[in-house]
């Protein structure tokens, strides 16, 4: 059996004299970010709960007027705890307390916003094109478990959290979304951005659950800059992350769940392209492996004088 691909970037470092890898980084990438130095007690307790903790700097030329705003958001992936024959409400609580631990290395590296990867609290079913028990995963964006949870984190450790979940929209006759709950650094319900396209190709049919959102283009206005989310298959429509741009977003984050043979070649640089296009930050996060791989919690430092 042939090796398993650990990433494109795994086979050009075994490769490539060092360098000519350099350049070679130049060309696919741009300017290569530094590492951040993170603290001690953040490496040791990310290592001791089994995670992998990164962080990386994008750097911004300084100016002579303006006080830099530096800005720090946390990505984050996780797999599921239970088997998915467990209660569905065990299973939630055992990925909320896993998601707990990680958050908690966030704050010890200073993070401002962490995001989570799409529909978090499930495993992800929705190729399946089987109901029960998937949506029964599916809460109130405004008052469900999840949002309680995050609301309590987020007051905690006074981060924003953007809160990926399958909502339950019981004022519109039960109606299912695909939703991201945005959560201020005060513990507070900011809003909602649903996801607003949605894929039809074979399987996955995502209709079978929920159909288009209709939030439109939301941006939110956080403590630490203006956000918005761009769900998943919306990452394919350059329109979608300039309208985002267009109503005044500096950050907008792209939680997903895509597979190889589907996105491979389209995942890694579609957020760096409408970042490019529409002058603002990007963050895709996408579900680990087969959902139940590893964790991940990767750190980014923003400064803003680059887009202001």
């Amino acid at each position: 059996m042939a090796e398993q691909l650990v990433s494109v970037e795994h086979v050009l470092e075994k490769y490539i004299p060092a360098e000519e890898l350099q350049e070679v980084w130049s060309v696919l990438y741009g300017r290569k970010l530094r590492c951040l130095e993170l603290p001690g007690c953040a490496v040791d307790s990310a290592s001791q709960h089994g995670f992998e903790l990164k962080g990386y700097m994008f750097d911004a030329a300084s100016e002579q007027l303006r006080k830099p705003r530096a800005i720090r958001i946390g990505l984050i992936q996780n797999k599921i705890q239970l088997p998915t024959t467990s209660p569905v409400a065990e299973q939630v609580n055992a990925i909320h307390r896993r998601i707990a631990e990680i958050v908690e290395v966030a704050a010890m590296c200073d993070v401002n916003i962490v995001c989570f990867q799409e529909a978090w609290t499930m495993p992800f079913a929705f190729c399946t094109r089987e109901r029960l028990p998937w949506t029964e995963f599916a809460e109130s964006a405004e008052n469900g478990v999840t949002t309680k949870f995050c609301q309590e984190l987020a007051k905690k450790y006074n981060i924003v959290i953007v809160s990926p979940i399958l909502e339950r929209d019981e004022s519109h006759g039960e109606t299912l979304w695909n939703t991201a709950v945005i959560i201020s650094n005060t513990g507070a319900v900011l809003g909602k951005s649903r996801k607003n396209h949605i894929p039809r190709i074979g399987d996955f049919n995502e209709s079978t659950y929920y159909m288009e959102g209709n939030t439109g283009h939301k941006v939110f206005q956080t403590a630490y800059g203006k956000i918005a989310v761009n769900i998943c298959y919306g990452r394919h429509h350059p329109l979608n992350w300039l309208m985002y741009s267009m109503n005044g977003a500096e950050i907008i984050f792209n939680p997903s769940a895509t597979v190889g043979e589907l996105s491979e070649s389209l995942w890694p640089i579609e957020a760096r392209n409408a970042a490019i296009a529409n002058h603002c930050f990007t963050c895709a996060i996408n579900r680990v492996g087969t959902v139940s791989i590893k964790h991940v919690l990767v750190l980014l430092s923003l400064s803003f004088h680059s887009i202001m």
